[in-house]
């Protein structure tokens, strides 16, 4: 399918519904079996794209529904050779340290692959519109497992993990797919060794036939970053990733940083996130478009595209839809503005 200029898509994860969150409790205490439970994630999955649809979104995803907590539940729970550790605290305000991890005890494996190429049949079924598959990266996943014995450190179980993570996007692609974001938001986080991530992720993408996309943010655990917010440190060697499309985060900075793209001339694609997932106020289109003008001062509308700054799995719903809609008519008014179109 041919897309616009200044195509519109989500990054991945798009806001639950309430009672998702129902049947999630609802399944922890042993009410659920599997076959309800993928139920209530199926129908998640149409609310998600049902939802990008109604708006207009021109590539979308499924939401992550079936990814409790961005990648916890859905992949680890795929992989052997972990021990899972109690969480560092468990009283007061939510923070990462309250998440679970875990520890490798032997070599880990994923027999069964990660869930990817489910995922994306399903959602094959639901639309005709141009799909994305968000898969979270080899030293994200790493950061919530201790190397213990088995391991050197963090770059080593990741290093591991970008094996079983590239079987797994080469059997998604044999599914059919065509285009896929690799999640590491890790990168930016520790930004001290771009050169390693760089060699890290084209072992991760290497051989897998398709459009590669990666997204970079600052986190967005209960809508908090948990880092110095600069892409700067990791500019220019991420440009030597092989990946065409670059999704960033701006809005929620003030487009700091968009300047980047000109100051370190290349022929990728950007994905600019353009729709604060972290602030409560829902744009307007005037905002968005004049955030999209902004961004063309920067990057060609050939190479433009627009996104959110991260997902939505950490925003209320209402918001969600209110700013999907806006962010979608915000780039159609650049667009008219651009093609002479009423």
């Amino acid at each position: 399918m041919s897309l616009p200029i200044i195509p519109t898509s989500v990054i991945g994860s798009y806001a639950w519904p309430a009672w998702l969150f129902t049947a999630l409790e609802a399944a922890q205490r042993g009410e659920y079996g599997p076959k309800d439970m993928q139920e209530a994630q199926d129908d998640a999955v149409d609310v998600a794209i049902r939802d990008q649809e109604d708006a207009g979104v021109d590539i979308i995803t499924d939401g992550e529904m079936r990814r409790v907590g961005f990648f916890t539940a859905e992949f680890y729970g795929h992989m052997t050779g972990l021990k899972e550790l109690p969480p560092q605290r468990k009283m007061g305000i939510v923070g990462h340290d309250q998440r679970e991890s875990y520890e490798a005890i032997e070599a880990v494996t994923s027999p069964k692959g990660l869930g990817l190429v489910s995922e994306y049949k399903f959602v094959t079924t639901r639309t005709n519109l141009p799909i994305k598959v968000p898969c979270p990266g080899p030293y994200t996943l790493a950061g919530r497992i201790k190397p213990g014995s088995v391991y050197k450190d963090r770059l080593e179980v990741a290093h591991a993990l970008a094996e079983i993570i590239n079987a797994e996007l080469k059997a998604v692609v044999a599914a059919g797919a065509d285009f896929i974001q690799i999640d590491e938001p890790s990168y930016a986080v520790h930004a001290s060794n771009p050169d390693e991530f760089v060699r890290l992720f084209n072992k991760t993408v290497e051989g897998v036939n398709a459009k590669i996309g990666v997204h970079l943010c600052f986190g967005n655990f209960v809508g908090r970053p948990v880092a110095k917010r600069t892409y700067h440190p990791l500019f220019p060697y991420i440009l030597s990733m092989d990946a065409s499309q670059f999704a960033l985060e701006f809005a929620n900075r003030e487009l700091s940083e968009i300047d980047l793209w000109q100051e370190f001339p290349n022929d990728k694609e950007l994905a600019a996130g353009l729709v604060d997932v972290k602030n409560y106020y829902v744009e307007t289109p005037q905002d968005v478009a004049e955030r999209v003008r902004t961004a063309l001062k920067f990057v060609d509308a050939e190479k433009l595209s627009v996104t959110p700054d991260c997902g939505f799995s950490q925003t209320a719903r209402w918001a969600a839809k209110g700013k999907l809609k806006s962010m979608v008519e915000g780039t159609n008014i650049v667009r008219r503005e651009i093609t002479g179109s009423n």
